[in-house]
């Protein structure tokens, strides 16, 4: 279904349905191919310790499926306790992280290894249940679903680390700035279709946590004359 949040919207979720689509199809011709390399598996929750954020387009679609799923009840509410939870957490890593960067004092070094400090941190998602299973695995963001085949972003390559591709052996690779191209494409129709008053709206990326927490409102997304001072 892709008639969530507004009517207008509805052409742009329908194309982001579309780019999901596109990557489970690259998935599954990278697992096709490469069958021993490819380990995904019921019951691996690797990629669901994962540390990323989502754009505008991803983190109100994600936001529109949870209220979907779980519009009351203790499901719903233990859910948004762990987001909470995690969210609180992200906060203080980041501001940790900021605090390392600014003692640095710009030594490349330190702040490369501060980096990939960072680039390692691991927290588990709120999404997932007791039993490692996604509560909405069907509507799981991009990166979840190509995080068990060989990726690049800005020129370096990443691949998880349970599966069982070589190093220096070439592999069909998703470039994910192309991805990522798209999504902000995207992000920037939905602040146009709503005429937002943010004009830098669509480059506000946030975790999962904080896509579960938000309410996608007027207020949130600038629709309408900016309120009075009073």
């Amino acid at each position: 279904m892709t008639d969530i949040i507004m009517p207008e919207l509805t052409p742009v979720f329908t194309a982001y349905e579309a780019l999901v689509a596109e990557a489970d199809k690259v998935f599954a011709r990278v697992s096709e191919l490469h069958p021993d390399c490819v380990t995904c598996k019921p019951g691996c929750s690797d990629c669901c310790h994962a540390l990323f954020d989502l754009s505008l387009v991803e983190a109100m679609y994600l936001n529109a499926r949870f209220v979907q799923a779980f519009d009351y009840g203790p499901v719903r509410s233990r859910i948004l306790e762990k987001a909470a939870e995690a969210d609180r957490k992200l906060t203080r890593m980041k501001r940790d992280y900021f605090r390392e960067l600014r003692d640095a004092k710009a030594s490349e070094e330190a702040t490369a290894h501060i980096m990939e400090e960072a680039a390692r941190a691991r927290m588990r998602c709120p999404l997932l249940d007791a039993e490692d299973k996604c509560a909405l695995y069907e509507h799981r963001p991009i990166t979840c679903r190509l995080y068990g085949v060989p990726t690049a972003i800005g020129g370096k390559a990443h691949v998880c680390g349970k599966t069982n591709f070589a190093a220096g052996v070439s592999y069909p690779t998703v470039h994910l700035e192309k991805i990522q191209e798209r999504l902000d494409a995207l992000s920037m129709e939905i602040r146009d279709r709503v005429k937002s008053r943010f004009k830098e709206l669509h480059t506000v990326f946030v975790p999962v946590s904080m896509a579960l927490l938000t309410n996608y409102d007027e207020a949130y997304l600038g629709i309408g004359p900016a309120p009075k001072e009073s």
